[in-house]
């Protein structure tokens, strides 16, 4: 467990260094280009990245990892055999989807996206058919950051991410004026590239041989392929939404769905975060202790405690100061001060996504964890109907806010349904546990939030620039939130104190 304790020191760092890299590019995006259909176009195609990170990182990690630890206790050498198959199968499944989807690009990308603008359209299938194109790069990065993890080996992955992240934002900043908003495409592509060189020398250094096989021992194979249809298609089921979310964006005004994609990149900074941090550690214990029920709930319960503890004070902060920090991040250049009202209308929808978004990293992993991918599924697909109808009608009534909100209201359903599925196999004192630190953790949240807003608003903070606003009202939302936690919740409080004290001293 130290080692795991001192892993998640470095991948959080990197982790937090990521996505300040991410914020770095999409400032430079902001600057370049603004916020109109050549960005829109841009976000459109990335969509198909995002949907293949999905798969391989979610669907694939969610079943190989389980399936190949338990296996590995049994036979080492047919487990290995087994990994080589799977990786190179999946490889050759992907060239194949490539080369198709490459052809296909200027025929599904209008479909899916219906009424784009003629620019938007334009932009949107070149910069999709260039990623289609190297799509198998795309999704071997993905693969071998589930076989690093189960390696526990966390920090080669950030690095890989961190790579794609830097390079795309390097590639946009020197050649914009040459390739235009293809640079960040291109930039993308390479810094992929380099990662996947530094995962596979990691991986050799744990011990892996790769070999050129397409076999997989019969046992294995039909169990991996009952437990993934499942999964894949559970983990596009967020991707599936936010395709119908675009969809009726790219027919709103123009730099829609910028501002939504915006707002979206600040909401996902803490759930980024854990998700590859904690929530990837949390879910090699929960596999490790899926026979020790007690262990289980208990790790589960850190899980719920670490998400709520940590998330819940940063989406009531962003409430206050929101604004500010899109006003920080992207107005520059070609964004203008109208372009962040307009991101910020969006992220007020968003916010509920961040606590429900954290929880359900825990939920979900521990149900695939126990093999239940088919229950997942079952839910997740509800979720797509639900989206469609909200989108249908919030996009009407709200405009492009409105699709927003109706990803925070399927977010919060979601949540509901798979926690409750959870908690029947759990002991009955477990649920209470849950609803006593809901309550216990919403009261601090709420005594650190109200007073941040009307300093904020009646004070002359408010008018202050963007950097000083964050200056002065995060560090005062910080010690307003622990203090206040520290007698209200002292049980959570000494435990988030104990992790900080050791981290400090490893």
């Amino acid at each position: 467990m130290s080692s795991l304790k001192k892993t998640a020191i470095w991948i959080t760092l990197l982790a937090l260094v990521l996505k300040l890299s991410g914020f770095l590019r999409e400032s430079i995006m902001a600057k370049q280009f603004g916020a109109n259909h050549y960005t829109d176009g841009y976000i459109l195609a990335f969509s198909f990245v995002t949907l293949v990170v999905a798969m391989i990182q979610i669907g694939f990690n969610n079943v190989f990892l389980p399936l190949y630890m338990k296996n590995l206790k049994v036979d080492n050498d047919l487990t290995e055999r087994n990994a080589n198959g799977i990786l190179n199968s999946t490889i050759v499944v992907f060239l194949v989807i490539s080369v198709v989807g490459a052809i296909f690009v200027p025929y599904f990308v209008p479909f899916i996206y219906g009424h784009m603008h003629p620019t938007t359209e334009v932009v949107a299938v070149k910069t999709t058919r260039l990623f289609f194109i190297f799509l198998s790069l795309i999704a071997v990065t993905g693969i071998l950051d589930s076989y690093l993890q189960a390696k526990r080996s966390f920090v080669p992955s950030q690095t890989s991410k961190l790579l794609a992240t830097l390079v795309g934002a390097l590639f946009a900043l020197l050649f914009s004026g040459i390739w235009g908003i293809y640079s960040l495409a291109y930039g993308f592509i390479f810094g992929t590239f380099l990662g996947i060189l530094i995962q596979f020398y990691y991986l050799l250094k744990k011990g892996y041989r790769w070999s050129p096989t397409l076999r997989v021992e019969k046992e294995f194979r039909k169990t991996f392929i009952a437990l993934i249809i499942p999964a894949l298609l559970n983990s596009v089921v967020g991707q599936v939404n936010m395709f119908v979310d675009k969809t009726f964006s790219s027919g709103s005004i123009s730099g829609a769905v910028t501002y939504l994609n915006n707002a979206s990149l600040i909401v996902s900074i803490p759930n980024a975060i854990y998700a590859t941090t904690i929530a990837a550690i949390i879910f090699t214990l929960l596999s490790e202790q899926i026979d020790q029920k007690e262990k289980f709930q208990n790790t589960f319960f850190m899980g719920m405690e670490i998400s709520l503890v940590t998330l819940a004070p940063i989406a009531a902060g962003l409430w206050v100061v929101g604004d500010s920090a899109i006003a920080f991040i992207y107005q520059h250049g070609q964004f203008s001060a109208k372009d962040t009202a307009n991101t910020y209308v969006a992220l007020i929808n968003y916010l509920p996504l961040i606590v429900t978004q954290g929880l359900q990293f825990i939920v979900s992993k521990s149900m695939y964890a126990r093999e239940k991918t088919a229950v997942v599924l079952r839910i997740s697909v509800t979720t797509i109907l639900l989206n469609v109808v909200l989108d249908y009608f919030f996009m009407k009534w709200l405009g492009y806010p409105g699709l927003a909100l109706a990803s925070s209201i399927v977010s919060v359903y979601f949540l509901a349904v798979s926690a409750i599925v959870v908690y029947k196999d759990f002991d009955k004192g477990e649920a209470n546990r849950l609803w006593s630190l809901l309550i216990r953790v919403f009261i601090p949240t709420l005594i650190m939030a109200l007073p941040l807003f009307g300093v904020k608003e009646w004070t002359s903070i408010g008018s202050l620039y963007p950097v000083f606003q964050l200056a002065i009202l995060v560090p005062a939302g910080v010690v307003l939130y622990a203090v206040s936690l520290r007698f209200i919740y002292r049980e959570g409080f000494n435990r988030l104190l104990g992790i900080l004290k050791k981290k400090r001293k490893a």
